[in-house]
């Protein structure tokens, strides 16, 4: 299962779509869109149906085998 740590690096958030498209799991804003509305996305173990939910430093989102921490 591929694990990546993305860093929020001084800004207290990032909004779920745009980190899917920066690690590369979504092709486009559309792509990271539709993972989210199928339910796709689950955040700390629990689905995340909100496409600009505020991921703060310590959540753990996993989309199919990838996993991404989020670290401060």
């Amino acid at each position: 299962m591929p694990k990546t740590e993305f860093s929020l690096e001084g800004t207290e958030y990032i909004e779920l779509i745009r980190l899917l498209k920066y690690v590369g799991i979504a092709k486009n804003g559309g792509h990271a869109q539709e993972l989210v509305v199928q339910g796709a996305v689950l955040r700390n173990g629990m689905p995340e149906l909100r496409k600009r939910a505020k991921l703060r430093a310590g959540d753990l989102i996993r989309v199919g085998e990838d996993e991404i921490l989020i670290k401060a």
